[in-house]
């Protein structure tokens, strides 16, 4: 797959030097309160996962977030689909921006809007869904920013740092994706 450029950041296949990176990120407790990791990740950990991307359909390989530095580009995330349901034509799709010195600039609006750009002009899928924490409001008002609609509420449905979290389904359909390309 080549790769998928918006305004101000691109996506890309991961890459094995990613990887230290990625281990940074998914031990820091602000990073991950918003996924539903809970262990401490190591390198060998980390690197098992990369090497069981090629096994992996194309479809359900993580791309790596880049945002534009100067003449280059510097990670500061990554993202993906998962759990693919080829007759209901839908899938999951997850994101983090590891990034901290990034968060509250919209780099999680702009990846959304390139993964549902490439879920349902690529990828035809009908329906493409998420799982956010109520407790995470940066995201979920990012995901509200990118079009995505709160589906319902599932109670008590996370537990992290010894509380009961409730997580909210949110999705965007093919057709709401149609209209809000229409309206630009």
């Amino acid at each position: 797959m080549s790769r998928i450029y918006g305004e101000r950041i691109r996506l890309r296949a991961v890459e094995r030097e990613d990887v230290k990176t990625f281990v940074e990120w998914l031990n820091d407790p602000e990073v991950t309160f918003g996924l539903s990791m809970y262990l401490p990740m190591s390198i060998t950990d980390e690197e098992k996962w990369f090497e069981g991307l090629a096994n992996r359909t194309p479809n359900e390989k993580p791309l790596a977030i880049e945002m534009r530095a100067g003449d280059g580009w510097k990670l500061i995330g990554n993202s993906g689909f998962f759990d693919f349901d080829s007759v209901a034509h839908c899938a999951e799709v997850g994101i983090m921006i590891g990034e901290k010195s990034v968060w509250n600039q919209g780099f999680g609006t702009e990846t959304m809007r390139l993964l549902l750009r490439h879920g349902f002009e690529t990828l035809n899928l009908n329906r493409v869904f998420l799982r956010v924490y109520v407790a995470n409001p940066r995201a979920v008002r990012a995901y509200e920013k990118a079009g995505f609609k709160l589906e319902g509420t599932m109670r008590e449905a996370a537990f992290k740092k010894g509380f009961f979290l409730d997580v909210h389904m949110m999705s965007m359909l093919r057709r709401e994706w149609d209209a809000l390309k229409k309206e630009k």
